[in-house]
């Protein structure tokens, strides 16, 4: 079986890498999937595969082995980001600002591939494959959790559900898995520090949110450094702070946003409680006002301990021991995390960097690119996965 699913992938090679160009000179954001979705639906009705679409733009397929068994859905999302690609390729993003520099393109091409190489097979097989063609993973409240609400994972219900993403710091023709606690729960946290604005030379008639803010974002630290359990990894960081003044003008407010991050759901929420204290505290003590508003994304990704460890086996059995390897928690979140929390799953890496010289294109940089020779291995371990998750 290994030997067919590598022929199959190797010949559909050359049609997968055409696939994943059209898709990544055309990309689209989050929850405006609307031709991306037209693309994959049209794949679908060529292999005659089953479809219906879901949350929008969402598509869900079924592929009906030769006998009745076990329900495994399989994950691809699809959508891009607000990023101006940089590379000088054919196939460079034709959208102006938008670029799939997250690898979905790949994602969705390998999860074609699967569709075709178990379409193939399907006779011969027993059990029943479900395909989630998945919107707006990039941004909140995530497609995942739209399509469980809308259904995604009823009629039929699958028994488990694999995902995998490109990870450039891995090379092509390996991938990589982590049981349990893999990738953080992410809260976005906005905070609007209100003060009194005037001129910078006369700071005793006004109140200062410029300095109120710097207090705040250094005294935050502190939930983490003395707050938090030393065992529990945790991130609190702030990416953005807008401060309309001028050199001599102190403004009436200041804008801030950032991102908490976290493994345990009873700190997660701890921490919701101690960061709006601490803004609206220390603002009032000099002064000020603090809005605080936390916005609540993605629970964390854990790996069903049974699931994963089968999938890191079977992975070892169609790759080689040489190209599978232990992966270590990551504080990057995933709204696959929403499949996992409601059925077991497994979320594993797909290495792609590229080129002899080991160059690494980073995710989300205008310059991010894959080995397209992934898409081999992405589709075919998938497949083989698919099936030997049915028959255990």
């Amino acid at each position: 079986m290994i030997e067919r699913i590598k022929e199959e992938a190797s010949r559909l090679l050359p049609e997968m890498i055409e696939v994943r160009r059209h898709l990544h000179r055309h990309p689209e954001l989050s929850f405006e999937e609307f031709e991306t979705s037209k693309f994959i639906q049209q794949r679908l009705t060529q292999l005659g595969i089953p479809f219906e679409v879901v949350s929008k733009t969402g598509v869900v397929a079924l592929i009906q082995c030769g006998a009745e068994g076990k329900v495994i859905a399989l994950r691809a999302d699809m959508d891009a980001l607000p990023i101006q690609e940089t590379n000088d390729t054919e196939y460079a993003s034709k959208n102006i600002g938008v670029m799939h520099a997250c690898g979905h393109d790949v994602h969705t091409t390998s999860l074609l591939g699967v569709a075709a190489i178990l379409k193939n097979m399907a006779p011969e097989l027993k059990g029943t494959i479900k395909l989630i063609f998945q919107l707006g993973e990039e941004k909140l409240p995530g497609g995942a959790s739209l399509m469980i609400r809308d259904g995604a994972l009823e009629n039929p219900a699958p028994t488990a559900i694999l995902g995998q993403h490109v990870y450039p710091e891995l090379e092509a023709g390996k991938v990589g898995f982590r049981s349990g606690k893999y990738m953080a729960s992410a809260d976005e946290i906005y905070l609007k520090v209100i003060g009194k604005g005037g001129h910078a030379a006369l700071p005793d008639r006004n109140i200062d949110p410029v300095l109120i803010t710097s207090h705040i974002i250094v005294a935050m630290q502190q939930i983490i450094s003395r707050r938090r359990h030393p065992n529990m990894p945790s991130v609190l960081s702030f990416g953005r702070v807008e401060a309309l003044g001028a050199t001599n003008v102190i403004p009436n407010h200041v804008e801030v946003a950032g991102t908490f991050r976290t493994f345990d759901e009873e700190w997660r929420l701890k921490a919701h409680e101690l960061i709006r204290e601490l803004a609206e505290n220390t603002a009032k003590a000099m002064g000020g006002n603090c809005e605080v508003d936390i916005r609540v994304g993605y629970p964390f990704v854990k790996n069903d301990e049974v699931l994963t460890k089968n999938a890191k086996m079977h992975a070892i059995d169609f790759l080689g021991p040489g190209n599978v390897v232990d992966l270590e928690m990551r504080m990057t979140g995933e709204d696959f995390a929403y499949y996992s929390q409601v059925m077991p799953g497994t979320f594993y890496r797909l290495g792609t960097k590229e080129g002899a010289d080991g160059k690494m294109r980073g995710l989300h940089t205008s310059t991010f690119d894959v080995d397209e020779t992934c898409l081999e291995t992405g589709a075919g371990l998938m497949a083989y996965l698919a099936i030997k998750s049915m028959e255990e």
